[in-house]
């Protein structure tokens, strides 16, 4: 299912501790590692190599060229909790013509205390897509409290 949100008001509210800051490929090993860790075994990536090399995909375009200026991470501690990738356009053929959220991910130890209301918030200026599994209650229920509709 692909969703879209339009500008809004949306604000983004502080979430204590936490620390936001664009993606650099220096982060690609921390990004990989969570990006295993934040899913069941299987969803998104088989090992931890194979997200690693769907990460270091992602910052060599494979999958749209990624927004430096919509994409953060959050962290908390010196530890990476939260990412927001966002492309500028999805290569996909069924995908809206605007900037388009490839992943959004945060580790389970983090889950619940607002970082992904957090990041998404932080594009609340600018038209943005993504693609959600329709059985994903929790992450749809976030995606319509903040104004994403079907397209």
């Amino acid at each position: 299912m692909i969703l879209t949100r339009h500008p809004g008001a949306t604000q983004p509210i502080a979430v204590p501790g936490v620390v936001l800051r664009p993606p650099a490929v220096a982060d690609a090993v921390a990004l990989g590692r969570l990006y295993f860790e934040a899913y069941e075994p299987g969803v998104a990536a088989e090992s931890e190599q194979d997200a690693l090399d769907d990460i270091n995909l992602t910052f060599e375009d494979g999958y749209g060229v990624l927004s430096p200026a919509l994409s953060l991470l959050a962290w908390a501690d010196d530890q990476l909790v939260g990412a927001l990738l966002v492309v500028e356009r999805a290569p996909w053929p069924d995908t809206p013509d605007c900037p388009f959220i490839i992943e959004l991910f945060t580790a389970r130890s983090h889950r619940r205390r607002g970082i992904a209301r957090l990041l998404l918030t932080c594009c609340a200026g600018t038209t943005v897509a993504l693609r959600v599994d329709e059985g994903n209650a929790p992450a749809l229920a976030l995606y319509r409290d903040l104004g994403f509709r079907d397209v």
